[in-house]
């Protein structure tokens, strides 16, 4: 007699795709598909930026989940991108991470603002993420990637992790920008070290994207607080990196910088 096997567990799945165009100095839906427990919302809003506000229905990510997205701006679109909430990163059966992959496609002369909210990493948890765009020279990105890593507020401690971020930016089909965070076991101690994070708990990532980037690296500098940095890569590439002692400390530091950036108000979601 052998003993029956316990029941697979079930996992999350969730699958998005968005095309903006401009349509009478309008931007405007042009297609549209969502599956699954990804779900896309539209506030009211006139004129430019187009708001889409992601939703994750399951809650969260845990090991064996499944999300995609693609999203893309056609020729002088403007599309703003955030997440309802902060994205929860619960613990995961070893070797079984969660999976999220999102695409960015930026046309010539259009813009999108990737304004997701926090990512929060609880102890024994496993993530798998990629973010991968691609645009034209004349094009604009600002986008932002934060990582909370447990909440200090709650006492939580993230002793094991695993934890890999993969960031890919081609311009004109040409790689111009890379960045890879791997980060396993205790996160911590990883953190606690003085040229990691000097025992900061939050660590947020901003690229920004356009002609002429660089005149904005003097304001920039003058709005970081302590542990952060901004590096002007070439006149059309800025990126900043920032850490803090927890979540809300970071979004008040982040705040100013992406009001800046994004020339005009942040989305909804984003207000303290």
């Amino acid at each position: 007699m052998t003993k029956a096997q316990a029941p697979a567990a079930q996992r999350a799945r969730g699958s998005t795709h968005l095309t903006a165009r401009c349509r009478d100095g309008r931007t405007v839906l042009d297609d549209l598909h969502q599956s699954g427990a990804s779900r896309l919302l539209f506030p009211r809003a006139s004129g430019l930026p187009m708001p889409a506000v992601w939703l994750n229905t399951s809650g969260g990510v845990t090991g064996g989940d499944q999300f995609t997205a693609h999203f893309a701006a056609a020729a002088g679109a403007h599309l703003s991108l955030t997440s309802q909430a902060a994205e929860r990163i619960y613990r995961a059966l070893p070797g079984d991470p969660g999976r999220v992959s999102t695409t960015l496609s930026i046309a010539s002369g259009a813009r999108i603002d990737w304004l997701p909210q926090e990512t929060i990493l609880f102890d024994r948890s496993a993530l798998d993420r990629s973010l991968r765009i691609e645009m034209a020279g004349d094009a604009t990105l600002l986008a932002v990637e934060t990582l909370i890593f447990g909440r200090a507020a709650m006492g939580e401690v993230v002793r094991d992790l695993s934890l890999h971020d993969c960031i890919d930016l081609r311009i004109d089909g040409r790689l111009a920008f890379a960045d890879r965070l791997r980060l396993t076991g205790d996160a911590d101690a990883t953190l606690a070290r003085r040229f990691v994070a000097a025992g900061g708990g939050a660590i947020a990532s901003v690229i920004f994207a356009a002609p002429d980037a660089r005149r904005h690296l003097d304001t920039l500098r003058a709005l970081l607080p302590d542990g952060a940095g901004v590096s002007a890569l070439s006149d059309d590439l800025l990126f900043l990196r920032l850490t803090a002692p927890d979540g809300f400390d970071l979004r008040h530091a982040i705040l100013p910088i992406l009001r800046h950036l994004s020339d005009g108000d942040l989305p909804r979601p984003w207000m303290l």
